[in-house]
């Protein structure tokens, strides 16, 4: 049966993030379709991943029996982490935005499972090609003619990161104005935003479901 990798990065507990609210809907409607299936499930707020440090790093471009005991502790938990992705038939991450780009937990992740001449540069990488829909909710729009437009340090970063680096084949559900319930400057915007959160909220459980019969053919 299908695994599924699930990545959340808010700060705020289900309930209150729209980014893990929509991420829920896309593994409700994967699980229904995969129920003996497998979620991995890491929640990167509620247990962080270390931050890549001097030894994790160096540690990935040196032979393994020169690891040092430090080098070979934090290369450890990279690989727990590398395998995790590598046996994933399907990955989902949320990526809420904090001030214009992605938490720094969800950073350190990445930094963790890039690793080059396994699952980055080379051809052979068992990441290759892995569907992954990455939840990208924000408080505001960022869209042409928006006044923040241009300002939007996600999509940009994550596709260059996991399309280009890791390979991986991603696509974004935007889920935005997620701020305009609680700001009241912004209430005229509330439709909008109940709009595009429901708009978020179909589409995860639509794309879960064809992913996952896709998967199954």
């Amino acid at each position: 049966m299908a695994t599924l990798l699930h990545i959340d990065s808010s700060v705020f507990p289900a309930g209150a993030s729209t980014s893990r609210a929509v991420a829920d809907a896309f593994r409700t409607s994967w699980e229904e379709q995969h129920p003996e299936g497998t979620v991995i499930h890491r929640d990167l707020a509620a247990n962080p991943v270390p931050h890549i440090t001097v030894d994790a790093h160096t540690a990935g471009f040196a032979d393994p029996a020169t690891h040092t005991p430090e080098q070979a502790a934090a290369f450890a938990e990279r690989v727990k982490l590398i395998e995790e992705l590598e046996q994933a038939d399907a990955v989902l991450i949320g990526a809420p935005m904090y001030n214009a780009t992605i938490p720094s937990t969800l950073k350190a992740w990445l930094d963790n499972v890039i690793l080059m001449g396994r699952t980055a540069g080379t051809e052979d990488s068992k990441v290759k090609g892995i569907p992954t829909v990455v939840i990208a909710s924000r408080g505001g729009a960022y869209g042409p003619g928006t006044p923040r437009e241009g300002y939007d340090y996600v999509q940009n970063y994550l596709k260059a990161i996991l399309g280009d680096a890791l390979g991986l084949d991603a696509e974004f559900i935007v889920p935005e104005l997620t701020m305009a319930p609680q700001n009241p400057a912004m209430a005229d915007l509330v439709p909008l935003y109940e709009a595009s959160r429901e708009r978020a909220l179909g589409d995860a459980a639509t794309k879960a479901k064809t992913l996952a019969e896709r998967l199954a053919a």
